[in-house]
């Protein structure tokens, strides 16, 4: 009896880690690496066309009467003990004579608890309006409904919650809700699948990726850029694959702010439930009068800002497990001597390793991606940034803009290099614009260097290289060494990181069957050979018995 038990014991345990190893050994590692270029052709069968979903479809309409809670969201704060819920009451206004309505008509409260009955815990907000203004005759005029975050706090690690929001003294209560929290930050725990996408926008080929993705039943949802495509569209509702070939005679570039509220109601099913969190895009600047930008954007949603250091809504980072996550703004300077990178030197400082071995580094345009289609237009963002995420030892860096998807090997500046972060553009989730098809080391589509720096932030830092096989030259000839794989087509990513040094990435493509894998591999990190930030020794004086430490580099 005892032998058999000791037979139960050893499969009990053995067995999932034999399993782990046989997993390992079937997928690629990134120490298999540097790999050989590989590019997947296009496969004009599913490239698809497109097309936005118009305002009479059923998942963009309207279900709530009066000030009935919509547009509901979870996104999370800095740490796993508290999160954000946000929601819309009251309905928009569009037109040249508007009235905003008054956030103090409507409170912002949360019932939540760990049963769904009697709910015992009471959290109270803060709510706003925004509103999208045109000093033009003739552009129509937009005031949103009443915007709510509540902030609540004190909650358990890796549990299950469920909440109502709205305003009871109405009452305009919403339905029953739930989420999980993010398990505690520690070495051994992470949340099981982290979804990314890019670039999603609203169409029907949005809604196949989203359907991809909650089939994958995430955790966490990582939205690095480009939302709803509003800028799409005059203020009229008329719209266009691009804005700037059919709209070029316009006194400013307008939007049509409906999009963002038909946006927010398809994802509500989702995003109610699973945390959801926001990377700025170009898409999102949507200036107005006043020179205003982003204004929609930093209103609709929560963001750990004040949480984890920062002013503003465009940088924070967070934890969700043993990861720390840092999100970064290429729309906001972020110079040395600006307020992004020293809040960003501050950050990296302060990560613990021992606590959050993963960092993951995150913002829209891609530095690594090679593609006709945006490259090289965060060069200036690169030349600022780059050398500090290296020695801080980030992992993984995810961004989207370009549509396509793209896998790096390890790289830093431009060169192989087993310390380097794995970069990961997935800027396919489906928006209107035309997917990224050509590459810059194609012959005839590499394009000339002072067309490519980014029109908003402005500046010129992409010179031709002068080392390596492109030496002299501002394209490489051949698919570059530091590009691993690179395919066009629409889909999403799941990040699962199993354990202090392995991570899964899997790219799932919208044409395949819903477990299939477009590209896999195992991300490992070594820290062991790849020192992840300054050692710091402490040395004791004898006057006064003060503390002084001594910086010690380890490049």
């Amino acid at each position: 009896m005892v032998l058999g038990l000791g037979k139960v014991v050893v499969a009990v345990f053995i067995f999932p880690f034999l399993n782990l190893i046989q997993s390992y050994s079937k997928i690629p590692t990134t120490l298999d690496g540097p790999f050989k270029p590989v590019t997947v052709p296009l496969d004009e069968r599913f490239r698809g066309h497109a097309t936005d979903l118009p305002d009479s479809d059923p998942r963009v309409r309207r279900k709530v009467k009066g000030f009935g809670p919509e547009q509901i969201s979870v996104s999370l704060s800095s740490t796993y003990d508290s999160v954000w819920i946000s929601w819309i009451t009251g309905e928009f206004q569009i037109g040249e004579n508007i009235k905003p309505l008054d956030p103090k008509t409507v409170a912002s409260v949360v019932h939540y608890g760990k049963l769904r009955f009697p709910m015992v815990h009471k959290a109270t907000g803060q709510s706003l309006v925004y509103n999208q203004l045109y000093p033009f005759e003739g552009l129509q005029n937009y005031t949103s409904g009443i915007i709510h975050h509540v902030h609540l706090t004190g909650l358990e690690p890796n549990t299950l919650y469920h909440y109502r929001c709205g305003d009871p003294s109405i009452p305009a209560m919403s339905k029953i809700y739930s989420f999980k929290t993010m398990p505690i930050s520690t070495p051994k725990s992470y949340p099981g699948r982290i979804a990314v996408i890019g670039d999603l926008g609203l169409t029907y080929i949005s809604t196949s990726t989203i359907e991809h993705l909650t089939s994958n039943k995430p955790d966490l949802i990582l939205l690095v850029g480009d939302v709803c495509y509003a800028n799409l569209y005059l203020t009229n509702g008329t719209g266009s694959d691009c804005y700037s070939c059919s709209f070029s005679d316009t006194p400013i570039h307008e939007t049509y702010q409906p999009r963002w509220d038909y946006w927010g109601r398809f994802m509500q099913p989702l995003i109610s439930k699973v945390p959801i969190m926001m990377v700025q895009g170009n898409h999102e600047i949507e200036e107005q009068s006043q020179n205003r930008t982003f204004v929609s954007y930093s209103s609709r949603f929560a963001f750990p800002s004040k949480e984890s250091g920062s002013s503003s809504p465009f940088y924070y980072s967070f934890n969700a497990g043993g990861i720390h996550f840092i999100v970064l703004g290429a729309y906001v300077a972020y110079d040395k001597s600006d307020d992004q990178y020293k809040w960003l030197e501050k950050d990296l400082a302060n990560v613990k390793r021992e606590v959050t071995p993963w960092l993951v580094a995150t913002w829209h345009p891609p530095w690594y991606a090679t593609y006709t289609a945006h490259y090289r237009e965060a060069e200036c963002m690169k030349v600022a940034m780059e050398d500090l995420l290296y020695r801080y030892g980030v992992d993984i860096v995810l961004n989207g803009h370009v549509h396509a998807y793209e896998r790096s090997n390890r790289v830093y500046n431009y060169t192989l290099d087993p310390c380097g972060p794995i970069y990961l553009t997935v800027g396919d989730g489906g928006n209107r614009e035309k997917m990224a098809i050509t590459h810059a080391d194609d012959p005839g589509h590499c394009p000339e260097p002072f067309t490519t720096p980014d029109e908003f932030m402005g500046g010129f830092c992409a010179y031709n290289f002068t080392s390596g096989p492109a030496t002299g030259k501002f394209c490489w000839d051949r698919q570059p060494e530091y590009s691993a794989y690179r395919e066009t087509s629409f889909g999403h990513g799941i990040l699962e990181v199993k354990n202090e040094t392995h991570a899964l990435w899997t790219w799932h493509r919208n044409q395949d069957m819903y477990k299939k894998a477009g590209d896999q591999i195992y991300i490992v990190r070594q820290p062991e050979r790849c020192p992840v930030q300054p050692k710091v020794i402490k040395l004791w004086g004898t006057e006064k018995s003060k503390n002084v430490s001594l910086l010690v580099s380890t490049d």
